[in-house]
Parts: C-alpha cells; structure tokens; sequence
C-alpha cells in the first residue's frame, strides 16, 4: 500500500511539471523526460517466449499463441480492458489465430498485483506504462522467427484501446526509444479524453502525430466512453491527412464484445451511468472490420 501511494504521489508530481508546446504537434502532450519518468513506475513485463497453440488457452491468460506451421505470420498484441484479461478478449485471440495470426495475449496487472485500474492507475500501472508494454511486446514479437517483422499490430479494447491512442503517436514512440512500434493499431471503444489528473497537468490521449493506420470502432450508445467525443477530435486529425479511420455502432453500448458484462450496470470513473448490453451483430461486424483493416494496413509490407 505505501509503494502505491508513493508511485501514485510520483505521478501527480511528473505531471504537475510544464507540458511544452509543440512536442508531438500538440501542446497537450507530455515531455519526454516525464513520458520515460511515468512509463518507469512500474517494472517491465515478463513476456512469454514458448509459442502455444489455440488449443491450449482453457482460462484468459498471458500467453504466446501461433497456428500451425512455420510462418512467418503476421501478429498481433491484444491488450485488455480496465478490470483486466477477460474471456472476451481471450475470444479475439481465438478468432486471430483462426485467420492465421501470431497472438501475443498481453496482461499488463497480474504479475504487478493489480485488479483494476478502472478508477486510476494502480502499482504503478497507467496509461503511459500501458504504452510502454505494448510497444516492448511488438519488439518481443518482431524477434521470433515465425513472426513477420512488418507486419505487426496492436489491438486494445477499452483502456487498452486508450493505450493505443498514445502507443500510435510518434512523440511517444519517440519518448520511449523501444523500435518503430507498430504497422498498425486498432481501438476498440476507446475513450479519446483529455486526462487531468488531480494536481497535475492536462494531456489528449490522442493527437495528429500519428505513425501508422489507426481504426477506432466505437459505440453511439457508449456512455463509458462517448464515441461524439472521439469524433470530433478524430475529424480535423483526419483532415491533416493522418491515417485515421473510424466507425461508429448505433445504439451500441461500450464492450459489446463482454458476453460476461450482459446486464450490468455501474457508475464509471466520471460519473457517468453505464449499461453494458453483448451484441453478437456487432462482434461479427466489428471482426469483419478490423481484419480488413489490417489486410489493407500490411499490404506491401
């Protein structure tokens, strides 16, 4: 508890330093010193480096999952909503390795202690650390022999999703000095906030320096996080002539991939009231998106 609440008083404390205008062509990014300070609050991953197959995922779990056969294939880094590695996003690895995906099932709270970060960050985990461990796991992936180099990709879901909105950006690429990150990065209901931590200083999870395609897919039912709010920052991104696409669910709720979640309600971090309703014709829909999305995004590479 008291290493929690130092690493939460370091955070506020990096974020309360000035944030300089122009880096990554957005005033509302954070310095690089504070980019390496922040991704440094919780120790890296130990990511898995004995490739299995589908059929070996019986419960959500770190893991380095392949098809058959020799490849090289390309791959994938799924990474996880808030409450953590669930059995939905256990099921887009099912679905990645079936298309004949690489699939590196990242959990970025089990091995620190942590169960949620749904109401902030915790032992160090935040959305920066979040980044950080997305882009090592692109690197950790790029060296195996079966993995094809190029054509590598993130997909995240929620905070996860979040996580790729800055894992998408140059500056942090940049800030952390880990590889070209990814060929492309998919957002599933991500929120596109302005973070304003308590104390400290605002930064937009997303900006116009965009490296690689991005897709967001989001729901016009989300109240967790609005899909109007990401649109209307996604929009004169997009009109810069950054590679951005997006789609946008009518009377879809937030994690409409969350069979578990089918019923429930709560009250989010913000306040807001959020309903969560498993739409299969969105899951079928949204799958059919994202892998043609990342056919189009690793054409020629």
């Amino acid at each position: 508890m008291l290493r929690q609440m130092l690493l939460a008083a370091a955070w506020m404390l990096a974020l309360a330093q000035p944030v300089t205008a122009g880096e990554g062509g957005d005033a509302l990014v954070l310095p690089r010193d504070i980019v390496q300070r922040a991704s440094s609050f919780a120790d890296d991953l130990v990511l898995p480096d004995r490739a299995e197959s589908i059929a070996a995922l019986s419960a959500p779990r770190m893991a380095l999952l392949k098809p058959p056969g020799d490849g090289p294939f390309p791959a994938l880094v799924l990474l996880h909503q808030c409450a953590g590695l669930n059995g939905a996003v256990a099921a887009w690895a099912r679905r990645a390795v079936a298309r004949n995906y690489v699939v590196l099932l990242l959990d970025a709270f089990g091995a620190r202690g942590v169960s949620s970060v749904c109401y902030g960050p915790q032992a160090g985990v935040n959305l920066v650390r979040g980044a950080k461990d997305a882009v090592q796991a692109a690197q950790h992936l790029r060296r195996q022999p079966f993995v094809d180099s190029k054509r590598v990709a993130l997909v995240g879901f929620s905070w996860g999703g979040m996580v790729g909105l800055l894992a998408a950006r140059r500056h942090y690429l940049d800030a952390f000095g880990a590889g070209p990150g990814f060929t492309a990065v998919a957002s599933f209901y991500p929120g596109c906030f302005r973070i304003k931590p308590p104390g400290g200083r605002d930064y937009e999870l997303l900006g116009p320096d965009i490296a690689q395609p991005l897709l967001l897919l989001m729901g016009g039912a989300d109240t967790e996080t609005p899909a109007a709010e990401c649109v209307e920052k996604l929009t004169p991104v997009k009109a810069a002539g950054a590679p951005v696409e997006w789609h946008v669910y009518p009377g879809t709720t937030h994690c409409w991939d969350c069979q578990q979640l089918d019923g429930r309600s709560k009250i989010d971090v913000r306040g807001n009231h959020v309903a969560y309703r498993y739409q299969p014709s969105v899951v079928e829909d949204s799958e059919r998106r994202l892998f043609d999305f990342l056919q189009r995004s690793f054409a020629g590479k």
